[in-house]
């Protein structure tokens, strides 16, 4: 195998595919770049020519499909601009094969326009002297070879003499014709493949993946990526085990005592906490509490909301003692509130990456789960993806708070997402009636890594986030049906003691 260090790369420019690949292309090689039409071919392509020139290499982009306007309007939609460094030839057929008077009849037309077309592309790269080439697309050439062997042998021609020259060499095959036919796969130094998937609802989502690359590592299975102005963008499927950062596993407190007390001292840090409960428990108002208590020890906190808009909840939590407005602008608090119907869960992990790069960021909130699985309603490994991203924050020394609402209101409740073993704490609200009233009561049902308390405790929230004594004479609290014992609820203690 290649040695990675020694082996000369060609960055392709496109954000995070140089890294699935462990550098980029390697220089010399043919490779292959298909998808179906609308995947991002034309985008990646074009990058990969314009990240040569910038580095001083000549290119040149052979199109058989489109005119060189629409190949320089798909740019400027870019924002780009395919500068002096970057030729774009166009092979169009000589005007007697177009004029049926003038068309050979002792020749097949196949044959005579096969070989005009493979002549015109030997000419450009010789009138250009190129190091990085683009061939759009191979559809045209598998259709005028007609046959398996042919197309092989055209292939087979193309790639010994883009060896001569020494180019690194991009071919593009938007798989129109026969998809079943792998010539390309066995002939090029590597092949990407370029998917894209539309669900029920919401925008459509692209993947790639590397499916071979011969004599060289890659980062193996399923990437997403996006297509937006500015080019595609490439979220690297996340690895856990690839990262660590050394930090103090210490314990991190909540800032209220008694639920401090309840946790058994406090949260790890670089520990992962699940708070559980229906809608309009506190689940949320828990988390910004220990959000609040990272920023007032100095430390960072990125939040990320898939339910509640950003105004909505600025005014929501002020009155309770959370000024995040005022976090936000100190550059305390990242907060981004994310669209659900147009994210992939590739683009989440990315998003959390980048805001965890900052080694002061110590505290993480997704609010809610529920929220991040609307975004991927037609995925089949959400759990995956959150054990990863879970083990990386973990891994870094981020303390993670993440809320998941529960099914229904009182009684058994379900939840549409189960990642409690994967949680290191659970946290559990629920509601219960006493004396006519709706109340809460919180209770810690897992906590790895040390002890925690085992009772039950009422909580409120009034101008803040109070936690009251165990109920000790309440029996079902946790199935949400509770009997009290004595003749009355337990007393709350007064604001502030």
């Amino acid at each position: 195998m290649d040695d990675p260090v020694k082996t000369l790369r060609a960055r392709t420019g496109v954000p995070g595919l140089d890294d699935i690949l462990f550098g980029g292309l390697a220089v010399g090689r043919v490779f292959l770049l298909e998808g179906s039409p609308g995947t991002g071919k034309t985008t990646m392509a074009m990058r990969f020519l314009m990240e040569g020139a910038q580095q001083g290499e000549q290119g040149l982009y052979v199109t058989l499909s489109e005119s060189a306007a629409e190949l320089r309007s798909a740019a400027v939609s870019h924002g780009w601009e395919l500068d002096a460094k970057i030729d774009v030839f166009e092979v169009v057929p000589p005007e007697s094969l177009l004029d049926s008077d003038q068309q050979q009849s002792l020749l097949y037309s196949s044959d005579l326009e096969l070989g005009e077309t493979t002549k015109l592309i030997f000419q450009a790269v010789e009138k250009s002297d190129a190091q990085r080439i683009v061939l759009d697309s191979l559809s045209e050439i598998r259709l005028l070879a007609q046959s398996s062997l042919r197309y092989r042998r055209q292939i087979l021609a193309l790639k010994h003499y883009f060896s001569r020259h020494g180019a690194t060499v991009l071919m593009l095959d938007d798989l129109t014709t026969d998809t079943l036919d792998k010539t390309v796969h066995s002939v090029a130094h590597g092949v990407i493949r370029l998917e894209e998937m539309t669900p029920d609802y919401g925008a459509e989502r692209r993947r790639l993946r590397v499916v071979k690359y011969r004599a060289q590592g890659f980062r193996g299975g399923y990437h997403d990526f996006t297509i937006r102005a500015g080019g595609a963008h490439v979220f690297p499927r996340l690895v856990a085990a690839e990262h660590r950062r050394s930090f103090h596993r210490g314990r991190i407190a909540s800032g209220i005592a008694a639920l401090d007390k309840l946790l058994g001292g406090g949260i790890e840090q670089g520990s992962s906490t699940l708070v559980l409960g229906p809608a309009g428990a506190g689940k949320t108002t828990l988390a910004w509490q220990f959000a609040a208590e990272t920023v007032r020890r100095g430390e960072k906190v990125a939040m990320f909301l898939f339910d509640e808009e950003l105004g909505l909840l600025f005014d929501r939590a002020k009155p309770l003692g959370f000024d995040f407005a005022a976090m936000q602008a100190t550059g305390m608090l990242q907060i981004k509130q994310l669209d659900a119907a147009e994210l992939s869960p590739g683009e989440f992990a990315y998003t959390v990456r980048a805001a965890c790069a900052d080694p002061a960021t110590k505290t993480v909130v997704i609010d809610s789960l529920n929220g991040y699985q609307a975004a991927m309603p037609q995925e089949n490994a959400l759990i995956l993806h959150m054990h990863e991203l879970i083990q990386y924050l973990n891994r870094t020394g981020v303390s993670t708070f993440m809320t998941v609402a529960q099914h229904g209101l009182v009684g058994e409740m379900k939840s549409p997402v189960d990642i409690t073993y994967l949680a290191d704490a659970v946290v559990l609200l629920r509601y219960f009636e006493a004396e006519g009233a709706v109340r809460r009561a919180l209770s810690v049902i897992k906590k790895r890594g040390g002890q925690h308390e085992d009772t039950i405790r009422e909580f409120w929230i009034d101008h803040g986030l109070y936690i009251g004594e165990p109920l000790v004479e309440f029996h079902g609290v946790l199935r949400g049906t509770p009997t009290l014992a004595g003749n009355r609820a337990p007393p709350r203690p007064g604001i502030g003691e």
